[in-house]
């Protein structure tokens, strides 16, 4: 049985990452009736801010060899600060652990990651957190342009970093949609792409439907 987690970073209700999310949700869910569906917002159930205390956690991890939520347990019992901040990271990491999907909405802002997922980053970041064989999607929107060939290419540091981020706790299964151009439908000046912006937003949606049928088909039922 799969057991997909999807977690949202807009800070709109109605944004667009939002709107992939929910496409991809339905599909999945209908496509699994038996699987599990866990879903959190980040915005409405903001994670707390990494403080000193969680980085002496990630510190005592390391120094205590841990491998595990187990060990991790007694490597925090060692302060009451330890065990407090482990008592607020504890549920999230075992969220992350039962997924084997991760689906993740993620608009970019100011080149990056919103401050709602990159809290829960360093929140859920462990040295020992062993993610290899799960899958993630990434459903990005972004007001400009930022893809292969365009003038802001180099801009885009929020692909790069959420790979790179994955990667290093050993998920490389990362596939990415991006729709593009947002910002057209609303801002007079950017007018002429419009269409472009349509076209970006009408590809997002097709790659949503066949992600979704294609995490079906590599994931465990």
């Amino acid at each position: 049985m799969t057991h997909l987690l999807h977690l949202d970073a807009s800070a709109r209700s109605g944004s667009f990452s939002r709107k992939l999310g929910e496409s991809f949700a339905a599909e999945w869910r209908a496509a699994n009736p038996e699987g599990t569906y866990t879903y959190r917002d980040l915005v409405a159930e903001p994670v707390p801010p990494v403080d000193e205390a969680r980085v002496r956690l990630a510190t005592q991890s390391s120094l205590k060899g841990v491998r595990g939520i187990e060990a991790m347990d007694e490597a925090a019992a060692a302060t009451s600060e330890l065990a407090a901040a482990w008592a607020a990271t504890r549920p999230l990491v075992e969220q992350l652990l039962a997924a084997d999907v991760l689906l993740v909405g993620a608009p970019m802002y100011n080149f990056s990651v919103p401050a709602a997922l990159k809290a829960w980053i360093d929140r859920v970041a462990l040295p020992w957190l062993p993610l290899g064989g799960k899958s993630a999607v990434i459903l990005s929107a972004r007001g400009g342009a930022y893809g292969p060939g365009t003038p802001r290419e180099p801009f885009d540091f929020q692909e790069p970093y959420l790979r790179a981020f994955f990667s290093s706790l050993g998920l490389d299964d990362v596939e990415f949609v991006h729709t593009e151009l947002t910002h057209a439908g609303v801002m007079p000046f950017l007018v002429q792409f419009r269409e472009t912006h349509e076209a970006s937003q009408a590809a997002a949606l097709d790659a949503v439907h066949t992600l979704a049928t294609r995490v079906r088909a590599r994931t465990p039922s």
